[in-house]
């Protein structure tokens, strides 16, 4: 070892002990490297160093004593045998020096004694047992050391536990502290264990003769006082550890023993359940017995404490609590095996206990021995379903998730298809349908382990998804039944996963085209009456009612289509996707008449075949007469007459006419109908008029019998009701010629009824169209006139249900701007804004709910954003008003959600940083007013006051400062109220509307939205998970909308905030993104490297992930090319673009620097592996630009984002003296060249080995790993920059060496010629680099090169030429005794080439040829191998190459010595230079008297070799052998 070798190991031991423990793990990790390279003096050093520091801290000597086994670990096989002893001399020592505990330090030592015991188990026990003696307690680690070994080599202790248990037994009873009494406890534990494990592998045990009766009588021994005293200890961990041991020594029992044990023993073990908390130990040692009881006769009583375990709540967060109460099932499954009937008996009975735990923990094991004991239980399938049935019943929402789970093991295992599996079918319905739970205002759940209804429900719906999805076999037994509960009421909750369970079955049976996919509604009864799933699946009346059964119920209706009507089929597969995309709201509102063509569509198709059954389905199942809509959108449709009259008949005598809403409903429908059939449609209105069901006497039809006049009246307004819907419907073109002739003359006939009705119809027809006529006609720069309060005040006294309120309220507030002029009449504007109040407060007033409030206000918020200020003040003091004036005559009788809490909030929250500092105090106002309207909803009283909300009062003073960084805290304050109060299912639309915030035309209201977005988000936003990709996509668009710069930075804050919540969604969202990508979408991505700690996540995350995806795949160029393109997968692209972005961000710079070496070593490996790689033809950002690409700007592109990024890491982590070097040698763009790019690689390598070093060695330790890559691109890659790394001394400085040198000789044999040809020029490099090296690895060196010279597979020979040039430079600096034996053999291996055609390889041959000659002086084969190739050379003094040229001359001016004359000698050291000129001709001329004069005996060698040249591929050469002849 060398002085500066043991010096720094000195200075390692000396630091090992820093107070910071990053740093003591680090000198333990250098220490250990060091003992890797000289194991034996590392450790004799070791060694030295405690025996000279015996008062060292405890902490120094535990690491030194950690270092000494890592070392003994690793390289045990390497430790002499002397020094293995001295080892164990000092570990033993170490460990009882101290007659006290020590743990950590004496737990060192014993390691040390554990790991030389894996090989030197002998010279391990003969120490141990040394200190081991009979009659005399020993040390505890002693004791502890036994019990490790036997753990850790069981072939090699388990021989000598039989001489162990003699000698330690008598010590068991000098045992007196708790600590000996664990040891030894724990020891017995261990070699029991051991014994066991060497007795069941006795074919690989190296003494087969051990048998179990061997260690039974000890065994049984100790045993004895365990069980008898040490068991009934009051130190709980000794208890658990005894009855561990126990549990292991009971299979080393003789049978007899045991079985006379076993009735004291398991109760023994059980009671310790209640006298400790730890039960798993207790569970994992009653298993073992459990299995010895079964087959013991006097054990056979089911235990009784085992039920109180398996009842016992599991708190899945404690890992331990988990493990106990599955080792307590696995109990019941042993006990299955013996006692079944008597067992499932048992279980069976406890179902009906009263008891909710002991029932919740039956069932637990129920499900369990169906899972586990399938041959058992098979016999009592149909006991356990009768049995099932009283749990089916019970109240607890906790029994009923367990009876869930045993459902759906039931379900795996044929239950379900035998007698009584319905009732558990229906079971599971039922509670898909289960209502949300309710609590009382204030409530909350008080037990932590409750399971509510939502709970259950979702729990419900994905078992019934399980059994569609998983169980096969229950394919044919839920289809068609679930249709069955599609049309129940009380099922309706149920109709989304009844809808997607029955979309997959029919799916299924349909593409395979099974014959009960068939369904035969007259077999199948009246509850599949053919039409009726399909009316329930039409739920487009409230399509996001019972948790969004709209989509799932038309997805049913696509599938099911063959089944309702033959023409369906074809129609709705065009149809149905329109209807769906509606619903996702890309289409009209649900209410508009488009929609529901669909179903008209379908109706037609079945030729009016299912009109009764429409009518029929009517009076029950659809609210607020919405069937009667379908029909109307139907018959408008229609073009049969004669269907159309029919059915418009079956309408009106059908309907109900005293219930209000069915009554407006067939008025629609007619109404919808008369815009396609206007003459049948007055006619048969006509004739219903005629009819004698408006007298006292029975109605025609037979139908409508003793009408009193309540039911006439009624039935007169369904008909004017019908005449002004037609009115409103009907074309403009054809209504106004008969609305005198047959609307007027129909209606004067009842109009002593309903005079208003009448006033309705006209005002339908005229006076509407007069009011906006009028308004229009008024100057907009002025309010001179009354027209417009006499026309606000006209419409509000013609409020009435029928019309259409925003067509009204919406032609009144187009001219609301309007009236801001200057010059108007004060007292004139106001009446007419007290008139505009008043007809919003009638509207409002006659829907007094949230949809009505919704109604209102949809027509007053554009204004709210306007650009003009007196325009918002006046929108938010009339939203003030209505919203007073709702919560003032608000009357909640009835649980009710108010839904649109959430959009209301979000459009008025903003203005609470307007400009106008009226508008902030109003918005103040309408916001305070929401939230008591919530709280009223929310059960509370008028005059409860909040003390959060109370706070929007102080708030509210706060905003009449101008002051900008006033405004926005108090948005922030706004923030958290609003959070506090609002409920979660609000909180999704409220942030959705601030989104939409962001781009408002105030950007003070911008601002506020980002602000009240970011607060709500911190405070919330954890709870968003399934919303946070739509978030972020949102978020991109406004981006691209976003003009002030105060709200990106907002908005990037928010990006920021949803990835400390929701991290792996953020990430998986964000790369998803269209590559490449765009500015806003990078803006993303710089925003997430704001926050170091964060950023580094995100990039160890991406990392991780870069590692491991596939960078490209092989595709062909096309089908008439053979040819493989590399085509780049789109995450690994992504992933490096996201890394690049992220470090654009300054702030990114802590976590750049920290995660520098995996960065630049991830970096460099997806540089090698985008080299040639061209993009997706997915990808299509590039638009129409893509095509004028050349396929090199295509490949260089992916190439060119990993340069980009690897470039910014360098400038991120401030290697700008590394980036300056690069950027003025080109070398970036070398790197994209797939032709330049080792070169670029190389480029790097070098800046980094001169410019940072330090960094070096952790990006070797990450790159050396990926040597081993399948990619050939990424290995050349890190290759080519490991090989350049050589080519400096740092490698050496830094300790390096080793590991280069060792992965470079492993690339020697690479399958890829490319990486073999640069491990080579890595060797050659190493004499470059640290020379002194060169006769350190000289074997390793010669061999690698001399296989290099001989290797076929290289068709450019770059590999030889690398051999032979890094042979050149390591022959500098070899020493002679390690080159001699091979000169001869290395110069047969360079002849060959001398004459090769590749300039290059030749002169490289004759460079090697002269560099050898120092190695070959006085040896005279060497000098008869000059002679051989002598005449080559002098001819090649011509060579058209002129580096061959200054080759040859060096090489045979270096040769000259050994050529044997002194003449010739002295004529090539005068004349050969490579800076000289040369006299060919002279030169041969004066030579060739020389050899003929000293070489006489040569000459005829000489002819023949020079008459070989003739043929040479060079006219030079040729030249010079004639030349040479003739002399």
């Amino acid at each position: 070892m060398s002085c500066g070798y043991l010096q720094v190991t000195l200075a390692l031991l000396d630091s090992a002990n820093d107070k910071d423990p990053v740093v003591r793990e680090q000198v333990r990790k250098s220490i250990l490297t060091l003992g890797k390279q000289q194991p034996n003096k590392v450790l004799s050093m070791c060694q030295d160093y405690l025996v000279k520091h015996p008062k060292l801290v405890i902490g120094h000597r535990v690491v030194i004593l950690q270092t000494i086994e890592l070392i003994v670990k690793t390289k045990i096989d390497d430790i002499s045998y002397p020094k293995i002893k001295s080892i164990i001399s000092l570990a033993s020592d170490e460990m009882t020096r101290s007659k006290d505990v020590v743990p950590d330090w004496q737990q060192a030592a014993s390691n040390i004694l554990v790991a030389v015991g894996n090989k030197y188990i002998n010279d391990i026990m003969e120490e141990i047992l040394s200190k081991f003696q009979p009659g005399i307690l020993p040390h505890f680690f002693v004791v502890q050391t036994l019990a490790s070994l036997s753990e850790s080599n069981v072939y090699g202790m388990v021989p000598f536990l039989n001489a162990i248990l003699g000698t330690m037994l008598p010590m068991l009873g000098m045992a007196k502290q708790d600590n000996m009494k664990w040891v030894f406890s724990s020891a017995l534990s261990h070699f029991s264990e051991s014994i066991l494990e060497y007795l069941a592998n006795l074919d690989k045990a190296p003494d087969p003769t051990v048998r179990k009766d061997t260690f039974s009588s000890d065994i049984y021994a100790a045993y004895d006082i365990l069980y008898c005293s040490w068991l009934q200890s009051r130190e709980s961990k000794l208890r658990l550890t005894v009855a561990e041991a126990v549990g292991s020594m009971s299979h080393l029992m003789a049978h007899d023993k045991l079985e006379e044990q076993l009735p004291k023993l398991i109760p023994t073990i059980l009671s310790l359940y209640k006298k400790n908390t730890e039960h798993y130990v207790i569970s994992k040692v009653g298993r073992p017995l459990m299995t010895a009881a079964v087959n013991v006769p006097t054990c056979t009583v089911i235990v009784i404490l085992l039920p109180l375990q398996v009842c016992a709540p599991v708190d899945y967060s404690n890992p331990l609590t988990v493990k106990n109460h599955n080792e307590v099932l696995r109990c019941f499954s042993i006990l299955a095996n013996t006692f079944p009937d008597r067992l499932v008996m048992f279980v069976l009975q406890k179902l009906e206990n009263s008891n909710e735990r002991i029932r919740m923990g039956s069932l637990a094991v129920l499900r369990h021995l169906i899972n586990s004991s399938k041959s058992i239980m098979e016999t009592k399938k149909l006991l356990i379903l009768a049995s099932i049935r009283q749990p089916l019943a019970d109240h607890s929402n906790k029994v009923k998730k367990r009876v869930v789970q045993v459902i759906s093991a039931m379900a795996h295992h044929g239950y379900l298809e035998l007698e009584g599996g319905d009732l558990l079918v229906k079971f599971i319905i039922q509670h898909c349908a289960l209502p949300d739970t309710y609590y009382r205002p204030g409530q909350r759940p008080s037990d932590p382990e409750e399971v509510t209804n939502e709970a259950l429900r979702s729990m419900c719906d994905n078992t019934l998804h399980l059994f569609t999805t998983t169980v096969g076999r229950l394919t044919d037994v839920l289809w068609p039944m679930l249709l069955y509960y599609l049309t129940p009421g009380q099922y309706s909750n149920a109709t989304t996963p009844l809808c997607k369970s029955l979309t997959l079955l029919g799916t299924k049976k349909r593409a395979s085209q099974e014959p009960n996919f068939n369904i035969d509604f007259n077999e199948q009864g009246r509850c599949l009456l053919e039409g009726a799933p399909f009316t329930r699946c039409v739920n487009g009346s409230f399509p996001f009612r019972s948790r969004g059964h709209g989509a799932p119920s038309l997805s049913l209706l696509n599938v099911i289509s063959p089944n309702i009507h033959p023409n369906a089929e074809t129609l709705w597969e065009k149809e149905i996707p329109a209807l769906l995309s509606y619903l996702e709201g890309k289409g009209p509102p649900l209410n508009d008449p488009r929609v529901l063509e669909p179903v008209a569509s379908y109706v037609c198709v079945s030729n009016g075949t299912l009109f009764p059954m429409f009518l029929f389905l009517a009076s029950w199942l659809f609210p607020q007469g919405f069937l009667y809509r379908c029909v109307g959108v139907t018959l408008q449709q229609c073009s049969n007459k004669e269907v159309v009259q029919k059915q418009l008949q079956e309408i009106l005598i059908s309907a109900r006419h005293n219930d209000a809403m069915e009554r407006a409903g067939v008025a629609m429908g007619i109404g919808l109908c008369a815009s396609s059939h206007l003459d049948a449609t007055l006619a048969k209105l006509d004739d219903f008029g005629k009819s004698d069901a408006f007298k006292k006497a029975s109605g025609i039809f037979s139908l409508l019998k003793d009408k009193n006049d309540l039911d006439v009246e009624k039935m007169k307004s369904t008909l004017i009701l019908c005449y002004g819907y037609v009115a409103l419907h009907a074309p403009e073109d054809q209504i106004l010629s008969r609305i005198d002739s047959d609307i007027l003359r129909s209606i004067s006939k009842h109009f002593n009824t309903k005079v208003k009705m009448v006033l309705i119809v006209l005002t339908h027809l005229n006076i509407f169209l007069l009011l906006k006529d009028f308004i229009k006609a008024e100057p907009t720069d002025a309010m001179r006139t009354p027209v417009r309060h006499l026309v606000m005040t006209t419409c509000a006294n013609l409020m009435y249900p029928l019309m259409p309120r925003g067509v009204l309220v919406g032609c009144i507030l187009e001219q609301s701007p309007e009236m801001s002029a200057i010059d108007c009449q004060p007292a004139l504007y106001k009446d007419t804004f007290n008139a505009l109040q008043e007809l919003l407060r009638n509207i409002l007033a006659r829907d007094l709910s949230p949809d009505g409030l919704q109604s209102v206000f949809k027509h007053i918020e554009e204004w709210l954003s306007s650009g003009q200020d007196h325009e918002r003040e006046r929108a938010m003091n009339t939203t003030a008003h209505i919203l007073e004036f709702y919560f003032n005559n608000l009357h909640v009788k009835n649980m009710v959600t108010f839904h649109n809490l959430g959009s209301l909030l979000g459009r008025l929250a903003p203005r609470c940083t307007d400009p106008n500092p009226l508008v902030r105090r109003a918005a103040i106002d309408c916001i305070y007013t929401l939230l008591y309207i919530q709280l009223r909803y929310e059960g509370f009283s008028l005059d409860y006051k909040d003390d959060s909300v109370e706070r929007l009062i102080t708030l509210r003073e706060s905003m009449d400062n101008p002051d900008h960084s006033v405004l926005y805290k108090t948005c922030s304050e706004l923030a958290k109220i609003i959070s506090k109060r609002l409920p979660q299912q609000q909180l999704n639309t409220l942030i959705f509307m601030l989104f939409e915030g962001l781009v408002d035309s105030q950007s003070n209201c911008s601002r506020a939205s980002s602000v009240l977005l970011n607060t709500l988000l911190k405070h919330r936003g954890a709870g968003l998970q399934d919303l946070v990709s739509e978030m972020l996509e949102v978020l991109h668009i406004r981006l691209q909308m976003i003009s002030e710069e105060q709200v990106k930075v907002s908005v990037a804050q928010s990006i920021l905030i949803l990835a400390t919540q929701h991290l792996q969604t953020v990430i998986n969202t964000l790369i998803s993104y269209p590559l490449p990508f765009d500015s806003w979408s990078c803006e993303m991505w710089i925003a997430l490297g704001a926050d170091s700690k964060l950023a580094s996540q995100i990039m160890e995350m991406l990392m991780e992930k870069l590692n491991i995806m596939v960078p490209y795949v092989d595709k062909k160029e096309s089908m008439m090319r053979g040819g493989l393109t590399k085509v780049a997968t789109s995450h690994p692209l992504a992933m490096t673009c996201a890394l690049k972005e992220m470090m654009l961000n300054g702030q990114s710079q802590d976590a750049v620097v920290s995660l520098f070496p995996q960065l630049f070593s991830s970096l460099l490996v997806r540089l090698g592996s985008s080299l040639g790689v061209t993009l997706p033809k997915d990808i299509n950002s590039f638009g129409t630009n893509r095509k004028s690409l050349t396929p090199l700007s295509v490949c260089s592109w992916v190439c060119r984002v990993a340069v980009e990024a690897l470039r910014i890491l360098l400038a991120r982590a401030q290697l700008d003296h590394v980036v300056k070097p690069l950027d003025q040698e080109g070398a970036w763009d070398k790197m994209k060249d797939p032709q330049q790019h080792i070169t670029g690689v190389t480029l790097l390598a070098r800046a980094m080995a001169k410019h940072a070093g330090p960094r070096l060695p952790a990006i070797v330790e990450c790159l050396c790993p990926c040597l081993n890559n399948i990619y050939e691109c990424q290995r050349v890659t890190i290759t080519a920059f490991f090989s350049e790394l050589l080519n400096h001394h740092v490698v050496t400085e830094l300790m390096m060496m080793d590991v280069l040198m060792n992965n470079m000789m492993e690339r020697i044999s690479d399958p890829c010629c490319t990486v073999r040809m640069l491990a080579v020029r890595g060797l050659g490099n190493i004499a470059v680099g640290s020379p002194e090296k060169v006769n350190k690895y000289a074997k390793e060196l010669l061999a690698a090169m001399s296989s290099g010279m001989e290797e076929k597979d290289d068709p450019g020979k770059r590999i030889t030429l690398e051999a032979m040039s890094g042979l050149s430079k390591v022959l500098l600096y070899l020493d002679k005794k390690n080159v001699q034996l091979l000169v001869v053999y290395i110069f047969m291996k360079i002849k060959p080439f001398l004459e090769s055609e590749n300039d290059e390889i030749r002169c490289a041959s004759i460079m090697l040829l002269g560099n050898l000659s120092k190695f070959g002086s006085g040896e005279p084969v060497f000098k008869d191998q000059i002679h051989n190739v002598l005449v080559s050379l002098l001819l090649h003094l011509s060579d058209p190459n002129l580096q061959v040229v200054k080759a040859c001359k060096y090489a045979m001016r270096v040769c000259a010595p050994v050529v044997g004359s002194e003449l010739i000698t002295t004529m090539f050291q005068n004349h050969l230079h490579e800076d000289k000129s040369l006299h060919y001709g002279e030169f041969i001329n004066d030579l060739t008297k020389y050899l003929i004069q000293d070489f006489p005996g040569m000459l005829n060698f000489y002819h023949i070799t020079v008459i070989q040249f003739f043929k040479s591929n060079w006219a030079e050469v040729r030249a010079g052998a004639a030349m040479f002849i003739g002399r």
